[in-house]
């Protein structure tokens, strides 16, 4: 099944369970999707939504961290709660040992030899670990293994 008609699925499910918060959150993803696909005027592929959905959670990492250092908290829990509506719709979480293994096997692939290569490491890494790694932690072990 295709995510976008799993998006479409599961925000009839919290519809029909009143769900206010799981539907809004959907809601807000289906219509960044839209958006994205209106502004570049194409249809948009599982790849390119779960780019969508990461730079949502992205946003809302950092509205939490905000909300936490200005003392609100119950803005920093609503927050918190439609990052794990959004998850649910991301692949597997990659560990470290994987996370590690990858960059070994880009490494390897791209011939990179110091930090001038880092773009190339990087270009094969990406489209195997989006949404299922932070690119900034990936990106700082990178530079430490080219370093």
């Amino acid at each position: 099944m295709a995510l976008i008609d799993k998006l479409k699925d599961e925000q009839k499910l919290a519809m029909k369970a009143k769900d206010k918060l799981r539907l809004g959150t959907i809601r807000l993803a289906l219509s960044a999707i839209k958006q994205r696909e209106v502004d570049e005027q194409i249809t948009l592929n599982d790849d390119d939504i779960i780019a969508v959905l990461t730079k949502m959670v992205k946003q809302r990492r950092d509205s939490v961290a905000q909300y936490e250092s200005a003392g609100r908290q119950d803005l920093a829990d609503v927050e918190s709660a439609e990052i794990t509506v959004l998850e649910d719709f991301m692949p597997q979480p990659l560990s470290d040992d994987e996370v590690a293994q990858l960059i070994e096997a880009a490494v390897a692939e791209s011939g990179a030899a110091g930090m001038q290569d880092m773009g190339k490491v990087m270009g094969v890494l990406k489209p195997q670990i989006q949404g299922r790694a932070d690119m900034g932690k990936v990106s700082g072990l990178v530079r430490a293994k080219l370093a």
